[in-house]
């Protein structure tokens, strides 16, 4: 047997637990040293040097502060910031788990874990420790418009602080395989986190595979996401692979998983929790190897408490949240974000290069963007199209401008369609984008304005 493992220790109070890790790890590695005192550890560490440190958070009894795994932590990447130490902590300290993340840790396990997947996640530790970091020598370096295909956020324009802490995030969660959350408004580049994520992963050289949750219908999705035989239903003629199947060793993103009815919830988690899938009109199992991202624009968590998204699903897909920032949050990056979409566009269209005006720019700041960088994209698309001038200027986007100076609403157009639009609108800006209380003033729930905000392209 290849044991890729190398030296391993092991520290837990629990004998039981250094017991079981001692007999699976000692066949997947060189030599297994386990300890339930951790006051040892500084003696361990001058004794030996080991490829993956596998550390328990709490180890007081009745004590679950997690205090002493981080302060162990932090004495071991003291005296060897390269460790690769994995964290072992409850279910129900998951936040501590993405906290150690935060401050060195590289990975961490649930117990009681489950043999395989222990094994993946130390494997996973151990080149981790042996890839280069990316983005250590230069924060900022390649983060605005490098196409470098060694740099995971390509396409991701931000120097805010916002946006930095963000990369940092990423930078921690990705080298793990835990199951990742993206939250953030519509227009807020969500898949493009999703793919930094990947990128920055160690499934970076396989696949990545996206489904748009939304747009699947009731009737097909098991068909879509677990694939189906040859004769499965009127339509099947021939055997075909599903996401799961087609995203297998590499990275699975579910989209606007918010927009799934109950019933499809329930079978999602199933193939969750089984980590298989079973085809359409078969009776065979096919097991899958997948790191899940799912992304939403909807408040979840609202959603459990109304009964609308189940709480045993959320908890499945978002081992660690990632929250992307709004426009608003971040206007620092409008000047960035402005000038790389001029810059496109003038390229696109043929056209001799455009700048824009300070003032210009200030006054993009101050808009409070809806649709964030996606509306910011299509303002700035339609100036370049529209000025006949070298340098954009405030009246070249008048029409975004007013929305915002103006308390009063502008119907000439008396259609209904567009008055809804203009209201909602209305609603969006009062609030700051806050959905859940424009939804409460426009008389609508959420899932509704949601479905309206589509509709009319928001």
């Amino acid at each position: 047997m290849n044991k890729e493992l190398g030296k391993i220790l092991v520290i837990d109070d629990n004998e039981d637990i250094l017991l079981a890790a001692r007999l699976l790890l000692k066949k997947h590695a060189h030599f297994v040293q386990t300890e339930s005192n951790p006051q040892k550890i500084p003696f361990l560490l001058n004794q030996e040097k080991y490829d993956v440190i596998l550390l328990d958070m709490n180890f007081t009894k009745d004590t679950a502060t997690g205090k002493e795994g981080f302060h162990w932590l932090e004495q071991i990447l003291e005296r060897d910031p390269s460790a690769a130490v994995v964290m072992i902590t409850a279910y129900g300290d998951v936040e501590m788990a993405v906290r150690a993340l935060k401050e060195g840790a590289t990975d961490f396990v649930l117990k009681p874990w489950q043999n395989e997947k222990l094994i993946a996640t130390l494997e996973n530790a151990v080149q981790s420790k042996k890839a280069p970091k990316f983005g250590q020598a230069s924060p900022k370096e390649g983060r605005k418009e490098s196409r470098s295909t060694e740099n995971p956020f390509v396409g991701i324009i931000g120097d805010s602080e916002p946006m930095q802490n963000l990369f940092t995030i990423i930078s921690k969660v990705a080298l793990t395989d835990a199951n990742v959350l993206i939250l953030g408004e519509n227009g807020t580049g969500k898949e493009l986190i999703a793919r930094a994520v990947h990128q920055a992963s160690l499934r970076k050289d396989k696949v990545f595979v996206g489904a748009d949750m939304g747009a699947i219908t009731e009737t097909l999705f098991e068909s879509e996401l677990f694939g189906h035989k040859k004769g499965a239903f009127t339509d099947a003629k021939d055997d075909r692979e599903g996401r799961f199947e087609a995203a297998n060793h590499g990275t699975l993103f579910l989209d606007e998983i918010g927009n799934l009815s109950m019933s499809l919830q329930s079978k999602l988690l199933t193939t969750l929790q089984r980590r298989e899938v079973i085809r359409v009109g078969s009776n065979q199992s096919i097991p899958v190897d997948i790191r899940l991202i799912c992304a939403t624009n909807m408040p979840l968590y609202d959603m459990v408490e109304d009964g609308e998204f189940r709480q045993d699903l959320l908890y499945r897909i978002n081992t660690v949240e990632l929250r992307v920032p709004s426009l608003r949050e971040r206007e620092d990056d409008i000047p960035l974000l402005a000038n790389y979409y001029i810059k496109t566009y003038c390229e696109k269209y043929k056209m001799s290069p455009k700048t824009v005006a300070a003032g210009t720019l200030k006054k993009l700041q101050k808009y409070h963007w809806p649709g964030n960088i996606r509306e910011l994209q299509h303002a700035i698309e339609r100036a370049v199209i529209m000025s006949d001038d070298h340098i954009l200027q405030p009246g070249d986007f008048l029409f975004l401008l007013q929305k915002e100076e103006s308390s009063e609403m502008d119907i000439q157009d008396f259609n209904l369609e567009s008055v809804e639009k203009i209201v909602i609108q209305k609603a969006i800006s009062k609030h700051g984008g806050n959905i859940s209380k424009a939804a409460k003033e426009l008389g609508l729930t959420r899932a509704s304005l949601y479905r309206r905000l589509e509709k009319h392209g928001l």
